[in-house]
């Protein structure tokens, strides 16, 4: 082996996660600190089904990242239901499909039908033109995490299609299956629509059939209060931590694992990951309505009003069936602190499904802005032998 192949297998190792003893530990010591806020979640963490990744990260002096990983009951066996961070890896994948296929993120894509329960989309009125776009569907998806901008995607690439790069790309438990806030059944789901992307006086530039999943997969037993949901979605919280790590470091993981995304896809991706609904002319939002913090669940919780300016959050968050979900590289880019931080808790003590008696805001909410809260205020006391040079995620917004 070459000095030089050995140089990037070394430096490769050393940006990949380090699980230590410690990493099992640390977050229940840390929480025990302040009861106030966590003496219930520490005290009922099984049946609130709470889970949390912490990965501490320092840079060496050319600024490469080295990751440290922490761990409070993490299981990627005890299933939950992964509400819209299904939306992570779709748009991860998406934006790489156009880089394959060499087609502009803004370019036009029109949705068709071809079976029942399909609908078509010719138009978005939320984008600068009113023409549906690739680009403008991701923007919504990670501003306010929008279920059609999700199902269009879902549309044009796949579940087959989806599920087999996911598998290739390591992530072998993922199962991304139906759509969202639609009720569709199988065969439904299990059928993509037809589509084609067309230039601005409308010629074809690439089109596709109904295509239709016969994908055989592996058989599970999800259930929840009774529910089945072995044939719904299922993301552990373990991938979408890697899932968000892939995205924002992709030096950081085997090159197997990473998404084909070009520079200017990953400054894209920056940029609508930290985008706040004030800061974006399309869509126009009423910010009395969908305030900064919307979809900010880790150290805002529901809380309204706007976030310090220096610190960026570039996350995914879900909501659904009692669930609460946050996956987050948090940064402030002025004081020199970044973390990954996500975490899921359960919201329904009743345990009815459907019934709509979810203590959010009573439980969820408040877990969640008190967790990143504190672990954001360990991060600026937390010793750095380097500061890092973050400036990669100062982003330009619309205004």
């Amino acid at each position: 082996m070459s000095f030089s192949v050995l140089r990037y297998w070394i430096i490769l190792a050393a940006c990949l996660s380090v699980i230590s003893a410690r990493g099992q530990g640390f977050l229940d010591k840390l929480m025990s600190r302040y009861p106030a806020y966590f003496d219930t979640a520490l005290r009922e963490s099984d049946s609130l089904g709470i889970q949390i990744m912490y990965t501490q990260i320092d840079r060496s002096r050319n600024n490469t990242p080295v990751f440290k990983d922490f761990f409070y009951h993490v299981d990627t066996g005890r299933y939950f239901y992964p509400a819209s961070t299904v939306k992570l890896p779709v748009a991860l994948l998406a934006l790489e499909r156009l880089h394959e296929l060499g087609i502009d993120r803004n370019t036009t894509l029109l949705t068709e039908t071809g079976y029942e329960g399909e609908t078509p989309a010719s138009n978005d009125p939320t984008s600068p033109d009113g023409r549906p776009t690739v680009g403008q569907y991701i923007k919504e998806i990670f501003l306010t995490s929008d279920n059609d901008a999700f199902n269009r995607l879902y549309e044009w690439l796949g579940p087959a299609y989806i599920n087999a790069r996911l598998d290739t790309l390591g992530y072998k438990n993922v199962q991304i299956r139906h759509r969202l806030d639609v009720i569709l059944r199988e065969d439904q789901n299990r059928r993509a629509n037809p589509g084609r992307f067309v230039d601005y006086v409308n010629r074809t530039l690439a089109a596709w059939p109904l295509r239709v999943d016969s994908t055989r997969y592996a058989p599970r037993t999800d259930v929840v209060d009774g529910v089945d949901f072995s044939r719904k979605n299922r993301l552990s919280l373990a991938d979408l931590h890697d899932l968000l790590k892939s995205a924002l470091f992709p030096a950081s993981v085997p090159a197997s694992r990473r998404f084909d995304l070009g520079a200017d896809d990953c400054r894209f991706l920056y940029r609508v990951m930290s985008e706040l609904p004030s800061q974006t002319r399309s869509p126009a939002y009423d910010t009395s309505e969908v305030w900064d913090a919307y979809v900010k669940y880790l150290m805002f919780g529901c809380r309204k009003g706007s976030l310090p300016p220096s610190v960026r959050i570039f996350n995914k968050i879900g909501e659904a069936y009692g669930y609460l979900i946050d996956v987050a590289y948090i940064a402030d880019l002025d004081k020199g602190v970044e973390f990954m931080l996500s975490a899921v808790i359960r919201c329904n003590p009743d345990r009815e499904l459907g019934d709509g008696h979810y203590t959010y805001a009573q439980t969820g909410f408040p877990f969640l802005q008190h967790l990143g809260e504190v672990i954001y205020s360990y991060e600026l006391s937390r010793p750095r032998r380097v500061r890092p040079d973050l400036s990669v995620f100062r982003c330009l917004y619309d205004k």
